[in-house]
């Protein structure tokens, strides 16, 4: 029981190490926690990305992934690609003022009502979705940390592996549900445009670096 118990702090400590850093992944959640916009699905769709990889290392895929850099060369390139695209549109909000708005959030809050509100709710939210699963489908970092670098930290774990990876998996989930549904506290902080453009400005600067170190790293 205690080497269980042992196994599984050490899992969602390794986890935890990892995934709480500044990146492309974390700053969209950040930014759709503050703008309470589809939150919900993104903190799910990381969490469960998440969940699905680290099983995979665990499993001992990692190892044979190694086996085909070319994918992760793709990957890498692909990836850095969508990260400076999205960083420039950071730094294109930061330019335009009206759009830096908490007007998804207080739609979602007003039960938005109409037509046209709910299918530009349903707009934002498809947007959403599929640039959450952009930005963990689509870095390398995500499988060098949970398929690579987890898994093989599991594999010295011998029986307990699984129970490590049990670990680092609530360790995902307990992160990006705090990040989500806890950035919400920021939004008196960023009830003004200028506050917007700082955090965009954050967002866009992370962003383009990360994706031209990917593609210099490729």
């Amino acid at each position: 029981m205690n080497s269980a118990l042992t196994a599984t702090a050490a899992g969602f400590g390794t986890g935890l190490s990892l995934i709480v850093a500044i990146g492309a992944q974390n700053a969209f959640v950040l930014r759709q926690g503050v703008r309470r916009d589809a939150v919900l699905a993104v903190v799910a769709i990381c969490a469960l990305s998440d969940a699905a990889l680290i099983t995979l290392g665990v499993g001992g895929v990692g190892a044979a992934v190694v086996a085909w850099p070319s994918v992760l060369t793709a990957v890498g390139l692909i990836g850095g690609l969508f990260l400076i695209g999205y960083g420039c549109l950071a730094a294109r909000r930061v330019l335009k003022p009206s759009a830096l708005t908490l007007e998804a959030g207080a739609a979602g809050a007003a039960g938005t009502s109409g037509a046209a509100g709910g299918a530009g709710a349903g707009g934002s939210r498809r947007r959403a979705v599929l640039t959450c699963l952009a930005m963990t489908w689509l870095n390398p970092h995500v499988y060098l940390d949970t398929v690579f670098l987890l898994g093989s930290i599991a594999a010295d774990r011998g029986p307990w592996r699984w129970t490590f990876g049990l670990g680092a998996v609530i360790a995902s989930l307990v992160w990006f549900a705090a990040l989500g549904f806890g950035a919400r506290l920021l939004s008196p902080l960023l009830a003004r445009p200028s506050a917007w453009r700082v955090l965009d400005a954050l967002i866009a600067a992370t962003m383009i670096v990360l994706g031209a170190t990917l593609i210099a790293g490729v």
